[in-house]
């Protein structure tokens, strides 16, 4: 799969990946226009490319609405809109807290068993289930066709991003023996209790409890292990650190502005710039210097290589920081 960047998971990650379309009202669906120019020349390229029939594709694309409302949630994901202030409360609050703990105890040996294959920890399989689907309640509710027709063909700025994910989606369904005309998801396609895009569920999905087919919508066992496994896949490290937290020395004045998703810096060439932070790591140990907008005025923070791993399933500081800061207080939480 990716063959695409995974900025799609939710997501745009807020319970809103999967519920951001039923707050919108948008307009009425329309039926998707397959004699337009650019949809002739997509068919005419799956069915060339991955051996489709034609007819096939016609008949899918035919039964395709157009949903302006995603389009509406497109142009304002809360990633984007909202401050770390704002951003943090919706996810990291009591009730989420309490219900990762429940659902942690109730698929202990799942967990365990994904932690124990992929190495990474349980409270973090928990925290992205917990900010992507509310822990599987809402995987969203537009038909995963509508979503990403409409977004391939209505939304230019992303189109050949999504004409690739429909394709995905298109081969996904055939081969995992999904049905196209009923699969629902987000309102950027992202679908099941992880948010997997398309070509994230046919790369990085895995059938863990091996009964011939990847669910995941309702097999735990395949979600935990489909999350680690693209964790480790994009870079997660056993054992290692996510995030510290981090004070400029007076007078101090870091080179970089806290504001870009790069392992740009290391822990040494951070700390020679005036920035203070723990870690067990090494002076080489690459790392990122996270501007964090609180209520009071910008705090700091230093990410390394697993926040970094965090933001390849969603590229954004606030949703990593989400991830890493409901983990610990479900892990926190958590009975003996």
């Amino acid at each position: 799969m990716r063959a695409a960047k995974p900025r799609f998971c939710l997501t745009l990650a807020l319970a809103f990946g999967a519920a951001a379309g039923s707050l919108l009202a948008g307009g009425p669906a329309a039926a998707m226009d397959i004699r337009r120019p650019e949809i002739k020349e997509f068919i005419s390229a799956v069915a060339k490319q991955d051996s489709f029939d034609k007819r096939r594709l016609r008949k899918l694309l035919r039964a395709a609405e157009v949903q302006p409302a995603i389009i509406e949630a497109m142009d304002r994901p809360a990633e984007k809109a909202k401050a770390w202030y704002d951003y943090r409360p919706i996810f990291v609050n009591d009730k989420r807290i309490d219900e990762g703990v429940d659902f942690w105890l109730a698929h202990r040996a799942q967990l365990d068993e994904a932690s124990r294959q992929t190495g990474v920890p349980a409270e973090y399989l928990v925290a992205i289930v917990g900010v992507e689907t509310s822990f599987g309640r809402k995987t969203g509710r537009y038909r995963v066709l509508d979503a990403l027709s409409t977004l391939a063909f209505d939304y230019p700025a992303r189109a050949k991003f999504f004409q690739r994910e429909l394709e995905q989606f298109f081969l996904l369904t055939r081969e995992a023996a999904i049905d196209p005309l009923t699969a629902t998801g987000s309102y950027a396609g992202a679908m099941g209790a992880p948010q997997f895009m398309p070509s994230n569920y046919r790369r990085y999905a895995v059938d863990a409890d091996h009964d011939g087919r990847v669910d995941l919508w309702t097999n735990w066992t395949d979600v935990f292990a489909s999350i680690g496994n693209y964790f480790k896949e994009h870079g997660w490290i056993t054992g290692e650190p996510v995030l510290s937290e981090a004070a400029l020395e007076t007078n101090a004045a870091p080179t970089a502005d806290g504001r870009k998703l790069l392992l740009s810096e290391t822990v040494g060439t951070l700390r020679a710039q005036g920035i203070r932070f723990d870690t067990p790591l090494g002076v080489n140990a690459p790392a990122m210097l996270i501007a964090v907008d609180q209520a009071d005025g910008v705090h700091w923070r230093v990410g390394f290589e697993n926040f970094y791993a965090i933001t390849r399933y969603n590229h954004s500081a606030l949703y990593a920081m989400a991830v890493y800061e409901l983990a610990a207080a479900i892990e926190e939480r958590l009975p003996p």
